[in-house]
């Protein structure tokens, strides 16, 4: 029975498995090309809140990893390693999570920065081009006028 895991270790096991399972299923769904700060933000906020949860699951994680060892020193070779087995394939999906959290986030911060970049060069063209529509509009001078075309030569 010291071979045994005990009941916390198979509960903690579903939450950790569960969590995993619905993080990755998060973090799969299609990205869209979006073109709206707002949404952008709110998917950040959303990954944020994803890493804050990875944070608080780790405790769960670091106990069975722990369990793990102790049942190892005490258990057959065989039941060892199936457990061991079972914990890296748990770790190995764990760090490919976290990895890709940070990726997706720092993908998403550049993209929000491009995103307001152009959105400001945006307003600019904008207004630079109600400016020329203005002066494009204005009266043009009589002939002869050489001083006032000389003006409207160095505005053009």
């Amino acid at each position: 029975f010291d071979s045994l895991p005990p009941a916390r270790y198979k509960e903690t096991m579903n939450t950790v498995l569960l969590w995993i399972q619905q993080s990755e299923t998060k973090l799969c769904m299609p990205q869209v090309a979006v073109a709206e700060y707002e949404i952008m933000e709110q998917r950040l906020r959303e990954l944020k809140a994803l890493q804050s949860s990875l944070q608080e699951q780790q405790k769960g994680l670091n106990y069975l990893s722990t369990t793990v060892d102790d049942m190892s020193r005490k258990a057959p070779a065989e039941v060892s390693q199936r457990y061991r087995s079972e914990i890296e394939v748990i770790l190995g999906r764990w760090k490919k999570l976290s990895a890709q959290m940070v990726e997706h986030c720092q993908k998403l911060e550049e993209l929000m920065t491009k995103l307001q970049r152009f959105q400001n060069d945006t307003k600019t063209l904008k207004k630079w081009m109600a400016e020329v529509d203005v002066f494009l509009k204005e009266e043009w001078p009589a002939l002869g006028d050489s001083e006032a075309l000389e003006k409207q030569l160095e505005q053009c």
